[in-house]
């Protein structure tokens, strides 16, 4: 049965229908997905009840997976499989977090807009988030279309961000948030990387802007004045039409790509009530530097 796309947004993500997978994939659904991605950029499949394992199975019939995970405390981890990441407030012990825990604080960065792992080398492809345990209100994803906030920015903005270069790291964004309790492991893992501003997706074509609560400065600028310049395409690149919220219902999978979009958690009562999330995340084919050039 073939994918049935319904458009959520104006410019991108849709829901997509016709799927199970609780089941193996095959390739021509993979391939399938690919090109609802290229289009939408953020799929959102519904009712999609699986576990851990199904997830996983999902997430390599669509490409190589992350091997690590950018945390604190990376010893602490309650999932089976080491490459899910916990997006949750839920301690190993199935408790809540402590206000004052330190996994809670560092993932406080989570509510600035950000790509996934742009602070990696090479930075993720997909991002495949699924709703486990949902909380009353609140904790709602939002994501941006960094397509089309590029085809908005004027001609003159265009040709003096299009050749940048940008450094990123977990230790920038969390910075914003005047976290700095990191280990001497955890600094060395969490060093600077370089990433292109401005890219081409190979898929659709389109240019996009690559931007990240992750940069922390700009190659050949004062760090003030690249910042500004980073706060202001921020700005630019948030206007609310160029953002989906998605209300989250138990075993929602959402699917962004992580090359043109923006993403960030809103807010909830993180010491009340439970979110249990897992996100399975694909890894990019090489640095941003080693891909073609916008």
């Amino acid at each position: 049965m073939p994918l049935t796309l319904k458009p959520l947004h104006p410019l991108f993500v849709a829901e997509a229908t016709g799927i199970d997978l609780r089941k193996p994939i095959t390739p021509e659904q993979a391939a399938e997905v690919h090109r609802a991605m290229d289009q939408y950029a953020v799929l959102v499949l519904p009712g999609q009840a699986m576990d851990d394992d199904q997830q996983m199975a999902f997430g390599r019939a669509l490409g190589p997976l992350e091997e690590t995970r950018a945390v604190v405390d990376a010893h602490k981890h309650r999932l089976k499989h080491q490459q899910m990441n916990d997006i949750s407030n839920i301690d190993v012990d199935g408790s809540l977090l402590a206000a004052d825990d330190r996994r809670r604080m560092f993932n406080l960065g989570n509510r600035l807009w950000h790509s996934d792992s742009s602070f990696k080398a090479t930075p993720a492809l997909y991002s495949m988030l699924h709703a486990r345990v949902i909380p009353p209100e609140g904790g709602e994803t939002e994501l941006a279309d960094m397509r089309a906030a590029w085809d908005a920015l004027p001609d003159k903005d265009k040709a003096k961000v299009r050749n940048l270069t940008t450094w990123h790291s977990l230790i920038y964004s969390r910075a914003q948030l005047g976290f700095d309790a990191y280990t001497e492991e955890e600094k060395k893992a969490f060093a600077p990387v370089p990433q292109r501003l401005v890219r081409r997706h190979p898929g659709s074509g389109r240019v996009s802007l690559y931007l990240s609560s992750h940069i922390g400065r700009v190659e050949g600028m004062p760090v003030p004045e690249g910042m500004s310049l980073i706060r202001d395409l921020l700005e630019h690149a948030t206007q609310r039409e160029f953002v989906y919220r998605h209300q989250w219902r138990q075993h929602d999978l959402v699917i962004w790509d992580n090359r043109c979009t923006l993403h960030r958690a809103r807010p909830f009562e993180d010491t009340t009530y439970p979110r249990d999330m897992r996100r399975v995340t694909l890894t990019d084919v090489a640095p941003t530097l080693e891909q073609q050039a916008a």
